[in-house]
């Protein structure tokens, strides 16, 4: 619409650069976009674990099943091993993991994400030693 070197004019106004300017125009501007609240379309970016490693689910499973602790009835399951010791332990049976990848397998088996919490006990009572 501004002709020569307008693209140019607007891209130093806008602060982006031309190519974008040039890629957006050439968008079709009057039809329905397949993905409208998305900026890029699906199915980009890195491939989880599971994807590429089909024994990693069904070893941590395993590794899971004899330490999971929680109500049966209740949606609310945990473990008694930590993740770091869980990613060593698939790391030794040959799996490429981080502790970070296993805690995103634990989130997407509905694991609770929780460290056990002690109370302090004693030692702050005045009359504490009475008792004895």
């Amino acid at each position: 619409m501004l002709g020569y070197g307008g693209v140019s004019f607007v891209a130093k106004a806008a602060g982006l650069s031309r190519t974008t300017l040039y890629s957006g125009a050439s968008e079709p501007s009057g039809e329905p976009q397949p993905y409208p609240h998305r900026i890029r379309r699906p199915g980009g970016g890195r491939k989880t674990k599971t994807a590429g490693d089909e024994t990693l689910l069904r070893d941590l499973d395993r590794l899971l099943d004899p330490v999971t602790r929680g109500d049966p009835m209740s949606p609310l399951r945990w473990t008694c091993k930590s993740t770091p010791k869980l990613a060593r332990e698939l790391q030794a049976m040959g799996h490429a993991v981080s502790q970070a990848t296993v805690w995103r397998m634990l989130d997407e088996l509905d694991y609770s994400m929780q460290s056990n919490r002690k109370s302090r006990e004693g030692g702050t009572h005045a009359d504490r030693n009475a008792q004895f």
